[in-house]
């Protein structure tokens, strides 16, 4: 089943084993892709966990023959990022198309300047970029008569650290039930029992949107060892922030938890069908 309203997924994971996530997750993409008549999808690969793991489920339920992964590096874009896109691409088997949007970016960035005053790059230059990625996905999906894969996951979606049009574009998020730290176990099982598909390099990368300099998510939100059992107490369990304080958070930590959930449920509302796993 497919959950409209994302935002009050009741999911208990700890109970659920990998194995069963894996499969699920593969079933639900196969039903999508063939109730809506469309047995092609595009990726926008970043070289990070998320995506990563999103190519190889989709891989795995709809044919490594039909995937279009396309990288979309900027000046911001590290080295290790481009390297890691490359080599999953090749332990699937899927050519990976790269379009380089520095130059958008900046056309974009000039015509603008002629309207406001652009200071460096902040929250509205980032979002640009992810838009201009979201552009090209859908560009290359109606090209192809393909379904773009929506790749994140449910720590970005209720913490609305994401992109409204941009890396939340898609028909489908295979991955949006499951939490951040849980997408790194689902990485380590692949590789356990499906063989060494995802590389090393990913898992171990530090998570960022390499959407500036230097940008680490965990820096922005909270580290997800410890967000995530914040998000699982208040929305999966309906704690209170007292009750999480008595778990042993820290206060400060859990109000800005739930100040992110909060101011963005405009994004939760519209986003892509999300795999709901219980």
């Amino acid at each position: 089943m497919w959950v409209l309203d994302k935002y009050i997924i009741n999911i208990k994971l700890s109970i659920i084993n990998m194995e069963k996530i894996y499969a699920k997750i593969i079933e639900e993409i196969k039903k999508y892709f063939k109730e809506n008549n469309i047995m092609r999808a595009v990726i926008g690969l970043s070289g990070g966990i998320d995506s990563s793991v999103n190519a190889l489920l989709t891989s795995n339920a709809i044919g490594k023959e039909n995937i279009d992964c396309i990288f979309m590096p900027t000046e911001f874009t590290s080295k290790s990022s481009k390297n890691n896109s490359y080599e999953l691409c090749k332990n699937l088997s899927i050519v990976l198309s790269e379009f380089d949007i520095t130059k958008i970016f900046n056309i974009y960035l000039e015509t603008l300047a002629k309207k406001f005053i652009i200071k460096g790059i902040n929250v509205p230059e980032e979002n640009l970029q992810a838009r201009i990625r979201a552009n090209l996905l859908m560009y290359v999906a109606n090209k192809k008569n393909a379904l773009v894969i929506a790749t994140g996951n449910r720590s970005e979606i209720l913490t609305g650290y994401c992109t409204l049009y941009g890396d939340t574009v898609g028909a489908i998020a295979p991955i949006g039930s499951l939490y951040k730290t849980e997408v790194y176990e689902l990485a380590e099982w692949i590789n356990k029992n499906k063989g060494d598909l995802i590389p090393e390099s990913v898992i171990r990368k530090a998570p960022s949107a390499e959407l500036n300099r230097n940008q680490k998510d965990e820096e922005e939100l909270l580290p997800y060892k410890i967000l995530d059992p914040i998000l699982g107490l208040y929305v999966d369990e309906g704690k209170s922030k007292e009750e999480i304080v008595t778990a042993g958070f820290k206060e400060k930590d859990i109000e800005k938890t739930i100040n992110l959930i909060k101011s963005t449920y405009f994004k939760r509302i519209k986003l892509p069908v999300i795999i709901e796993i219980k």
